[in-house]
Order: structure tokens, then C-alpha cells, then sequence
């Protein structure tokens, strides 16, 4: 099974792996509320969509 994106680059986008895994599940549970529709058309589950997310830098994770 291949991860994607790759966990060892993903955790060099963030401080920490704290503020990581934070911002992983902020990001996650505020695109199931408000923006389901972005990851049911992308076919990935909402952790992978975000995880995708931070990699290509749409969004910025900060402490």
C-alpha cells in the first residue's frame, strides 16, 4: 500500500508533529461541515484530502 502524500515530506510542512496531527483534524472536521462536496468529488477520504492539501500547500499550518 503506498501513502500518499508521503508522511516523512508532509511532517517537514509543519513545526511539529503536534501542530501536524492539529491542523490535520481542525482542517478535517471543517471540510466535513461545510465543504463535503471537495472531498466526495476528489474520491479520497476527508483526512487524505486534507493531508493532500497541506502537502501541495493550499494550506499553511502554523503554531
Amino acid at each position: 500500500m503506498m501513502i500518499d502524500p508521503p508522511i516523512d515530506k508532509l511532517i517537514k510542512k509543519a513545526p511539529c508533529r503536534y501542530a501536524l496531527v492539529v491542523a490535520l483534524t481542525k482542517r478535517t472536521n471543517y471540510i466535513i461541515e461545510t465543504e463535503p462536496v471537495a472531498y466526495l468529488e476528489s474520491g479520497l477520504k476527508p483526512v487524505s484530502y486534507v493531508a493532500r492539501e497541506i502537502y501541495n500547500d493550499e494550506v499553511k499550518v502554523i503554531l
